[in-house]
């Protein structure tokens, strides 16, 4: 029997996927080496050039969504790393994309809704045992910040304790576990620092979530670079205030349009008391639109758009939330999904924008 050209390309293909499938294990394991040794020894930060970088470690709200876990900014400004809310991803996303939670100097929260801090506990404890960290990181926060952070110390006493006296206090200094608490005032007027060193400041404002109370933004400038996150807010004429000049707005959005399929679903279900929860959501947050609108009144180049609800699953999703946008606004607009990264270079007007996923 004759075996034609095609014939022996498909038994040599058969071969060599056949040997590629009996020495995968040692070539995965060897990668797996290679792979480990850049992360543990390397430093994420160097390829980085001097300036303001926003590292998106969660774009998305209590609602189950596979491209976005709940809300959680890290910002890198020059060599310092502050997280900006502790959403149920926040630990494990910033160590997805490279960073090294126990490098972190500070965490902000912008309110107490669950969403925004029920990751704290595992990125506090990351960040203990990922450098040995000898003292705890410090949460500032709106009043109400302490009873946040003490019950999450009291949740994990017991897990400190067993750790301790597995690895010894020379590896895991039981002084790094947890975080202290910083309580900060915030007014109306103007915003309030609440950080400060040489090339750094970080400021506080009220923004509008009633009934949640206090519930603050964060505008955070470094040398000549500067943004704004606007925490869950309804439109606020103190974010539009604050994002005059920045070159950044981070603004939560809500698409109004899809939130009604969800409730018109319920609805159908005849899951009643679902329905009104859907409704009632719709009126603490801000629209794609409104947010366009806040970011071209206060003449921002670029809207980073986050808090995304409802779930995004499919690509034509995207155009519906943004259905408005372009009319209103006049910059970039983006929706931001987990793992991105927008650099900010310090002495230039540049915004570069890349995914570390």
């Amino acid at each position: 029997m004759r075996i034609g050209k095609l014939g022996s390309a498909l038994i040599v293909i058969a071969v060599l996927a056949g040997s590629l499938y009996a020495f995968q294990e040692p070539i995965s394991l060897q990668l797996a080496k290679r792979i480990i040794a850049q992360r543990m020894g390397g430093d994420p930060l160097k390829d980085l050039p001097d300036g303001l970088h926003i590292a998106v470690c969660g774009a998305g709200s209590p609602m189950p969504d596979d491209k976005r876990g709940g809300p959680c900014t890290l910002v890198i400004a020059g060599r310092q790393l502050f997280v900006f809310d502790t959403g149920n991803t926040s630990a494990r996303n910033i160590n997805k994309m490279g960073f090294n939670a126990g490098n972190i100097q500070g965490i902000f929260l912008t309110h107490f809704h669950s969403d925004h801090i029920d990751g704290l506990g595992e990125l506090l404890l990351q960040r203990w045992v990922s450098n040995s960290n000898a003292q705890p990181v410090t949460v500032h926060g709106p009043e109400g910040v302490e009873t946040v952070v003490n019950g999450f110390m009291q949740a994990y006493s017991l897990d400190r304790g067993y750790r301790v006296a597995h690895h010894g206090d020379d590896i895991l200094p039981k002084s790094g576990f947890g975080a202290t608490a910083k309580t900060f005032s915030v007014q109306d007027e103007k915003a309030t620092l609440v950080f400060q060193n040489a090339d750094t400041q970080i400021l506080a404002f009220t923004v509008s979530h009633e009934p949640i109370h206090p519930a603050v933004g964060y505008k955070i400038i470094y040398k000549d670079r500067s943004i704004v996150i606007s925490g869950d807010t309804t439109p606020s004429p103190h974010v539009t205030r604050e994002a005059k000049g920045v070159d950044v707005l981070i603004h939560e959005a809500m698409s109004m349009d899809l939130m009604k399929i969800l409730q018109d679903g319920a609805q159908e279900a005849k899951r009643g008391k679902l329905e009104q929860l859907m409704k009632d959501i719709t009126n603490y947050h801000t629209s794609p639109v409104e947010a366009a609108e806040i970011a071209q009144q206060a003449q921002v180049p670029y809207l980073l758009l986050n808090h995304i609800a409802p779930p995004l699953p499919l690509p034509g999703l995207v155009d519906a939330f943004l259905k408005g946008t372009a009319a209103v606004f006049k910059g970039k607009i983006q929706v931001a999904k987990d793992g991105d990264l927008l650099s900010l270079p310090a002495g230039k007007k540049s915004i570069d924008v890349s995914h570390r996923f």
